[in-house]
């Protein structure tokens, strides 16, 4: 009999949440058999990175994961043997109560936050007994070998190799993205940010012609903004100088990973894109969530401590400039051009990194090894 795994997906930011959880439940599925039900509070972020997807279903199958929705009144179902409460979620307390009930209480894990910094390593696994006798355990992804790993299907880096062989071409003209010969491809998935029309500025005053695609979001305001529009529909396709810009639907997680791969830069939002931009092998930067009293760039800093290790010192400052202007409201246009003076080491750093992180073990496969050494 197959063992039971409960998700629980409280949609916090959009899509970054239930990006990470609908991964991370189908891989469950796909390469460990497991049956996985993975319980969403707003189906509405859900459909769109799942196409055929209802909104209104509360349960429906998606690629072999049941998928529920979270309602806010909460009716009776059995506890799963392994059950994991996404990014400190609150679960159901009825459901709790019947965890507490069961004869052999399920494991349950809080999955927690990607984060690079030093005390993860402490914390990943620790147990965190709770007041009703059951026993929650934090489990945490990162970039070490001690800590959780990154989400990265068994057979991710393979497809993407075949796929820049030869299906690149196909795959953008279906998005109807056809960029000029020799031209820069940049993909743009960002909150809003003041330094958007200086980086911009940058890219149209460029010698070599920059095509930027843009996933509807909420950067797209700004974009509009500086074009002198006041909206920006999807299918739009603008140019200025040497730049052309282009608003694409959202689109699968599936086609997301493959117009990472396509991008010769890609600038990500959110814990789910930032992982697969580097799993893209791509010169990349990071979007990371504004949290009070700028807490935030300690997350940031912690993770390029990790990334940088390796450049020589001129790609270094320039990796760490253009990073620190995007997050920090800095001269983006004079840290993209600085930037761009050490493109081919930057490219060969980021094809290294994905390879360094592929060779440890990902985040789904730790899970599993985890609960099975539990159970």
């Amino acid at each position: 009999m197959k063992a039971t795994w409960d998700i629980f997906c409280s949609v916090v930011d959009n899509y970054g949440d239930i990006g990470v959880t609908w991964r991370l439940a189908r891989q469950l599925v796909a390469e460990h058999g497991l049956a996985v039900r993975l319980w969403v509070d707003d189906l509405n972020a859900f459909t769109p990175m799942c196409p055929g997807a209802d909104a209104t279903a509360t349960q429906q199958w998606q690629q072999g994961v049941e998928v529920r929705q979270w309602p806010a009144a909460w009716l009776p179902v059995e506890p799963a043997d392994v059950v994991i409460g996404a990014f400190a979620c609150q679960l159901p307390s009825p459901y709790v109560e019947a965890m507490r009930a069961c004869a052999t209480p399920p494991l349950w894990l809080n999955l927690e936050y990607l984060s690079a910094e030093d005390w993860v390593e402490g914390c990943h696994g620790l147990p965190s007994p709770q007041p009703n006798g059951l026993r929650k355990v934090f489990f945490f992804p990162g970039f070490t070998e001690k800590t959780g790993g990154l989400l990265r299907e068994g057979s991710l880096l393979a497809r993407r190799d075949v796929f820049l062989q030869g299906a690149r071409r196909a795959f953008l003209q279906g998005l109807g993205v056809n960029p000029k010969a020799g031209a820069l491809l940049v993909s743009l998935f960002a909150y809003e940010n003041p330094q958007l029309g200086n980086w911009l500025d940058a890219l149209a005053t460029s010698e070599q012609p920059c095509h930027l695609v843009v996933p509807q979001g909420r950067v797209v305001a700004g974009l509009s903004q500086w074009l002198g529009e006041p909206t920006l529909p999807v299918g739009s396709l603008r140019k200025r100088g040497a730049l052309t810009v282009q608003v694409l639907p959202f689109v699968s997680q599936d086609d997301y990973d493959r117009l990472l791969w396509s991008c010769d830069f890609n600038a990500v939002r959110g814990e789910d894109s930032f992982v697969r931009a580097q799993w893209a092998g791509q010169p990349m930067l990071w979007h990371i969530y504004i949290q009070d009293e700028n807490a935030h760039w300690e997350k940031l800093e912690a993770f390029l401590g990790h990334y940088r290790r390796g450049l020589s010192e001129a790609a270094d400052a320039a990796l760490l400039g253009l990073w620190r202007a995007w997050n920090m409201d800095l001269d983006m246009g004079q840290a993209w051009r600085a930037a761009r003076q050490h493109w081919p080491e930057l490219q060969q750093h980021a094809r290294l990194w994905a390879g360094q992180q592929a060779a440890q073990p990902d985040l789904a496969t730790a899970l599993v090894h985890f609960c099975r050494n539990s159970l």
